[in-house]
């Protein structure tokens, strides 16, 4: 493949390994997506079977990104026309909707409603309020934690693996006395879930998990594929290590590339300790090839993050070069406070701009987008233009989401998460009202007759009057898309 001739010596090393499980340390700039679309592409040139590769990856965008990277080297390295499609990597995406698509497949086989519904993390949270409603366990006379709280904890405990009672311990100790509350939620949260035909993301790993301690379905889950390659290691959590190993418990075909030193997603449960021990996996131990020559910085910053790297008690030793001078060096301001640290930014802002630096050419960095606010505001203020990029994505967003809720709970009455979101949003309709009507409309033949009888509270009369007539008129034969939409959105 010409592409190889691209490649510098590690990463060349890296593309053309066999079979033994291969662990490749990736410096963080050091072309690691480039280095396992090259692996990937030469796996196909040497035979392998593109529909029998399963590439893992840590979003949905990096997995599209890889498919591209790969179909373009498959379509420079076989020569194909330009209008003819390069082989696609059917099986090429996140853990989550691996595990969703051979659920889907092995449903039927494992208990599960092949039309099962998948919550999304606002919908689980409804979801676990409503049994912790149903609990009573808002009613205590000391603070029991509220919903969100609740799922984080429940979901820490399912990636983590850790019993509940150790998980509270060490990292939610205020909630410890609670530890048989919680347990009786979580009971009837899954309750709930398998009732209604529901799996959180959390379960499409945990039961994925389940279904590999089957050795007959392990066995035939493996020998779908020839090869397993996995992206950005270091942020799997413990269950997605056991799925891996469970899948190649011998190591053979298995590639996982990542950066003990980029692992940054502890607060999810992700374990640096994955992709530390992967060798010791295996006996005899893994390949271990590392990835040190950064395309992306200049030598400055790279000594400056050798040294930081350099004082990590337990590290894959490497070195981070470039062959990209600078006389610039990186800089470590002080600042009284927030307000401060904005209006030094500013001033370096248009200082560059001076210097001949277009904005368009200058960047600043957050580790969440809400840390922004402060120098939004003193940009605005001292009117320098920008971009802002980061933050909720659309779908997630609180008034799109209340805006679909109402246009499914009109598709389908019995939708509980749905009617649930809606109601709230009444003034003077409170959490007992609300749960009075969700429980008539399960308990009814007729959920539609149901809703339309309902009678709320007084003070809630107008607005409910306002809400049922338009979820009524959604459901007639009269609704037509898209005016649904806007009439949705003009109620809301």
């Amino acid at each position: 493949m010409s592409t190889l001739a691209e490649l510098n010596p590690e990463q060349r090393e890296a593309a053309l390994h066999r079979s033994g499980p291969l662990l490749v340390i990736a410096g963080a700039g050091t072309g690691k997506t480039m280095t396992l679309a090259a692996r990937v592409a030469q796996r196909v040139l040497d035979g392998a079977d593109p529909q029998r590769l399963l590439l893992m990856t840590f979003s949905r965008r990096a997995a599209a990104e890889m498919a591209r990277r790969v179909g373009r080297l498959l379509h420079e390295a076989l020569r194909l026309p330009a209008t003819t499609p390069a082989p696609a990597l059917p099986w090429c995406g996140t853990f989550h909707g691996i595990g969703a698509r051979l659920l889907r497949e092995l449903a039927p086989r494992i208990g599960l409603a092949p039309q099962f519904s998948v919550l999304d993390r606002a919908d689980a949270q409804d979801l676990m309020a409503m049994a912790r409603q149903r609990l009573d366990l808002g009613s205590t006379k000391s603070r029991f934690p509220l919903a969100p709280t609740c799922l984080a904890i429940h979901s820490r405990a399912v990636n983590s693996r850790l019993p509940l009672a150790e998980l509270l311990k060490s990292v939610f100790p205020w909630c410890a006395p609670w530890q048989a509350e919680l347990t009786a939620l979580f009971e009837a949260y899954g309750a709930d879930k398998q009732a209604q035909q529901l799996l959180d993301y959390d379960d499409l790993l945990l039961v994925w998990w389940h279904v590999m301690q089957q050795p007959a379905l392990a066995s035939a889950i493996a020998a779908r594929f020839d090869d397993v390659l996995v992206d950005e290691y270091q942020d799997t959590n413990r269950l997605q290590a056991e799925i891996l190993l469970a899948l190649r418990p011998d190591g053979h075909g298995l590639t996982v590339v990542g950066d003990d030193a980029q692992a940054i997603y502890a607060f999810r449960a992700a374990e640096a300790r994955n992709i530390l021990d992967f060798p010791r996996a295996f006996d005899p131990p893994a390949r271990v090839v590392m990835l040190q020559q950064n395309y992306r910085s200049t030598q400055p910053i790279l000594q400056a993050s050798n040294a930081v790297i350099a004082l990590a008690a337990e590290r894959y030793t490497k070195t981070l070069w470039s062959d990209r001078a600078s006389s610039a060096r990186p800089r470590l301001v002080s600042v009284d406070d927030e307000a401060a640290q904005a209006r030094w930014v500013a001033d370096e802002v248009l200082r560059q701009r001076e210097e001949g630096l277009a904005l368009k050419r200058q960047a600043v960095l957050f580790r969440t987008a809400q840390h922004s606010a402060a120098l939004e505001l003193e940009l605005t203020r001292r009117r320098i233009p920008f971009v802002k990029f980061g933050g909720l994505r659309f779908l997630e967003s609180a008034h799109v989401k209340d805006v679909v809720a109402l246009l499914r709970w009109a598709d389908n009455p019995r939708s509980r998460i749905a009617g649930l979101r809606v109601a709230r949003l009444l003034p003077g309709l409170g959490p007992a009202s609300v749960a009075r009507l969700l429980d008539a409309m399960a308990g009814a033949d007729d959920p539609a007759a149901a809703l339309l009888a309902f009678k709320p509270p007084a003070q809630a009369a107008l607005a409910w009057a306002s809400l049922r007539d338009e979820w009524a008129r959604l459901r007639s034969d009269a609704a037509r898309w898209p005016d649904d939409l806007q009439r949705a959105v003009d109620w809301y």
